[in-house]
């Protein structure tokens, strides 16, 4: 049983076994394996996205504070002026703005993991052997940090890091211009 997204009880056995495997034919196992196969790779799939869209994000985020950094330090030491400073918020707002769109996506890839991975344990309840699952539980089911840490805990962190850094950027140029 697993919970969906309006808090209802699924049984996810029932909804995957549609078909008994006396009823499917002798190919039920070969046919259940392939299927297993395919959908491994369809996981694996989607932890590549996910890799792909933080090293986008990564790569976007860390352009951007750069950008600041050289707006920044165009202004050290002027006195009479500030007019980056409009250029300055806007780049700050966006990537607030960017990471909160990372974090989301970050936990919705999460979200999308978790929900292949009671599959792939379901299918694997049907199979010889439990490879993911037994993996799982070797590692704590992630409950023990010093065994493992998830990778979520870490990457749902990163983004925040930006805001931080956005956020005191943005900060520091109105305290510079208010002291001016």
């Amino acid at each position: 049983m697993v919970e969906n997204s309006r808090g209802q009880q699924i049984d996810l056995e029932l909804l995957l076994f549609r078909v008994a495997a006396k009823e499917y034919g002798e190919h039920y196992q070969n046919h259940l394996l392939e299927q297993y196969k395919l959908y491994v790779q369809m996981a694996d799939k989607i932890s590549e996205r996910r890799h792909s869209t933080n090293t986008f994000f990564l790569t976007v985020n860390t352009t951007l504070i750069a950008f600041l950094g050289v707006i920044a330090k165009q202004n050290v030491g002027d006195t009479l002026s500030y007019p980056q400073l409009p250029w300055i918020l806007t780049v700050s707002a966006a990537g607030v703005i960017l990471c909160y769109s990372w974090y989301r996506l970050v936990r919705s890839y999460k979200g999308l993991n978790s929900g292949k991975f009671e599959v792939v344990n379901a299918l694997e309840r049907k199979l010889p052997s439990s490879p993911y699952n037994a993996e799982w539980v070797s590692l704590g089911e992630g409950k023990n940090p010093k065994l493992y840490l998830p990778f979520t805990h870490i990457e749902t962190k990163v983004p925040w890091v930006f805001v931080g850094l956005y956020i005191v950027f943005a900060a520091w140029n109105l305290g510079v211009l208010a002291a001016t």
